[in-house]
Parts: structure tokens; sequence; C-alpha cells
């Protein structure tokens, strides 16, 4: 719909592995075995900060500050001991199903920093815990230790304030105050978001659905990661890890940009919600480099199915682009979702309707089967092989059938 924006899980954007071995001097020597009594110290160094982070961890879920801060160096600044006390308030309200630290110390390394990763699971979202590496600071003082800095920069909602949460039967949503509003209107939507997914989808996927609220940009920043210009979205899908392999998803969530969706209609929010779950619902399905016009089509056709809006209102550049009779002569490519403005519309309109034609050639069911099929390999190749053995058609028949059903209803 014109006047809001769409994103994809800021997941998608993989860490390349740089092989650099055969480019450095190899050492004269190798450095020297740790010794028996080093790695002895450094075995009861992990133990006794382990100790001191699962108490803390049972805190957390027990929900109990005093043994909280506990963990906290009791010579630390006064400021960061407030700080840490208001980190336990902001999570009070946070439905957890898990949350747990893990230690690893190498041999030789700072003891006082050793690699600590916070592992959470909110409760009736998460179908496995998410992970977030920590930065520590660790003090011995009386033979114990104790967290005395915490360097992590702010990533999670309850970094940026006091979390209040609205439960539904297929959804929590984490907010903060003053955002109250838009969390009600949510709530009355989500379920029913939920379940038009899952009529297209099918039900083989968790149904719940974590929505964050951030009430700033510098949060909304934080969430969905700096690849994404938040002045100009609405809401994007967003995972932490996504092993297509085995289907897991660590921390699927959906993040408003509270600013721009508070402003939106009643059907223009519910249809970027049912967009964004059905990116939720298809992503342990759907691969790094599997192309943006299906995956987007694919969310836009679920968010606008049975909203009762009409084509000219849901594609008006289209519209106006098939007028003329310079109807695409592909689906959009990747860089076309990498513009703005009206051709970044455009681009959407476009793999909506392609979709949408799709689904009326050879049904939802189909439609379906080609995404998994399509999205899972992971590369533009895979098109028309899985049209031609899937549907019957080949890309170039599909496209005549576009171009000929945009000249119909847009003449």
């Amino acid at each position: 719909m014109p006047g809001f924006s769409r994103g994809w899980p800021a997941a998608l954007a993989a860490a390349a592995a740089l092989a650099v071995g055969a480019l450095l001097p190899l050492p004269a020597q190798a450095p020297p075995a740790p010794s028996i009594a080093a790695r002895a110290e450094t075995t009861h160094w992990r133990q006794a900060q382990e100790t001191v982070l699962r108490q803390r961890s049972q805190a957390v879920l027990q929900r109990d500050e005093a043994a909280f801060m506990a963990s906290v160096d009791p010579a630390a600044s006064g400021e960061f001991r407030r700080r840490q006390r208001e980190l336990f308030g902001d999570l009070a309200e946070l439905p957890l199903a898990s949350w747990d630290y893990q230690v690893e110390q190498l041999p030789g390394g700072d003891p006082a920093r050793p690699r600590v990763e916070l592992s959470y699971a909110l409760a009736g979202v998460d179908a496995v815990p998410t992970r977030r590496p920590m930065n520590f600071t660790f003090t011995a003082r009386g033979g114990r230790w104790f967290i005395s800095a915490d360097a992590r920069p702010p990533h999670e909602p309850w970094d940026f304030g006091r979390s209040r949460v609205l439960r539904t039967e297929h959804g929590v949503i984490v907010g903060h105050d003053g955002a109250d509003g838009l969390a009600e209107r949510l709530t009355g939507e989500l379920d029913g978001a939920v379940a038009s997914v899952t009529d297209v989808w099918g039900p083989d996927w968790s149904r719940q659905v974590g929505v964050l609220l951030p009430r700033s940009r510098e949060e909304l920043r934080a969430l969905v990661g700096a690849e994404f210009a938040v002045d100009g979205i609405a809401a994007v899908a967003v995972a932490d890890k996504v092993d297509v392999s085995s289907g897991r998803v660590e921390g699927p969530r959906v993040v408003l940009n509270t600013e721009t969706a508070s402003r939106l209609s009643d059907t223009s929010l519910r249809v970027v919600l049912r967009h964004e779950i059905a990116h939720v619902a298809a992503r342990a399905d759907t691969a790094e480099g599997a192309p943006m016009w299906l995956l987007e089509g694919f969310a836009d056709y679920i968010g606008y199915r049975d909203s009762g809006l009409p084509p000219e209102r849901i594609a008006p550049d289209l519209r106006a682009q098939a007028r003329t009779g310079a109807l695409p002569a592909a689906p959009p490519g990747e860089a076309d979702f990498h513009q703005a403005g009206r051709r970044l519309d455009l681009a959407y309109q476009q793999s909506w309707s392609l979709i949408e034609h799709l689904v009326r050639r050879v049904g939802e069911p189909k439609v379906v089967e080609l995404y998994r099929r399509i999205a899972r390999a992971g590369t533009p190749d895979a098109v028309d092989p899985a049209l031609r053995e899937l549907a019957g058609i080949s890309t170039d028949e599909l496209l005549r059938g576009w171009h000929e059903e945009l000249t119909n209803r847009f003449r």
C-alpha cells in the first residue's frame, strides 16, 4: 500500500570468512603449551565465574533482585550498580522460558574478561533460545568473582527501559510506557494475522510471534540493524540466526517503527503485520540469496489477501506503468529492492502482482510449494526448474501470462 515500506530480516546479511593464513609469515616456533598449573587455574577461574553467572540467571528467572545484585561487584561505581538495578527492573515483566550464561575462558586469556554468551527464550514465542555475546568484566574479591563492568552496546528492548508486555493467544507484544495505544491495536490484530498467514502457509510453523515496539529511533536501529534506513520503514521481520538445513531460527521478531505504524489506518496496519508475520512463518525455509521478488511478493500477497483493497490502490505505480505499455521484462531484481521512493514501491507492487497472478494460475498450495523449493535453494537459478517441475510452465510462459493480465486489468 502507498505510504509505508516493508522490510526483510536483518539476518539475511551474512558474514564472510576471510582466509588469510597463506598471507601471514609462520612463527619461528609454536608458542609453548600452557602448563598443567595454568590450565588448572584457568579451570578454577571459569568455574567460579560460572557459579556467579548461574546465580545471576536464577535471580532473573525467579525475580530475585537481591540475588541479582549479589552478582555485581560491591566496590563498583555507584552508577554501574544503579544501572544494574535498573536492568533487573527492566526485565521484570518479560515472560522468560530460559535465561542462561555460558563462559568460555581460553588458557592464557585475560581472566577478568572471558568470553560470555547469554542464551534466552521468550515463553510462548521462542522455539529455541537466541544467543547474545556479552562484554562483562569480572573482579575477584574475597575468593569469589563479581561483575564489575558491562561494555555491551544496547541491543535488546530491556536495554532501553522497563519492558511493558501484552499477551495474546499467538504472541507477545513488548514495548515501553507511551506505546499503549499502538500495543492495544496490535492485540486486536495479532491473532487474526497469525491465522491469515497460517491459512496460506499451513500450520507447520510455531504460530507464535514476538512483536517489539521501540520507543526511539536509537532503539529501532539497535533492534533491526544498521542496514535499514529506519525513517523509511513501518516494520521489519528480523532473526538473529537461521539454519535452513535444520529449520532452526533464533530470535524471530517483528519490529515496528512505532512513529510510522501509529499513523497507519487499521487496514494498513493489518496489511503490514500480516506481511511481516508471513516472513516469520517462512523464515526457516528461506535461504540467503533467494529471489527477493518471490520473498516480498509472497509476503505482500498474504498481507493484501482479503483486505478488500482493489488492485489500483495496491499497485498504483504498476498500473501507471502498464497503461504506458512498458511492461516489466523480468521480475524485479535484487538491486530494485535497494532503491528508494517510487522505484522501491514499484518493485514491491510488481512482485505482489506476479505472485497474485501465479496464485490464480496454479493455486495457493502450489505457490507455497514453489516458495519452499525456490527459497530453500537460495538462488534465482532455481526459479525456472521449479516452475517447470511443479507448475508445468516456464518462466517465459509465466511472464507472458502476467503481461496479458496486466494489460487487461489496467487498460
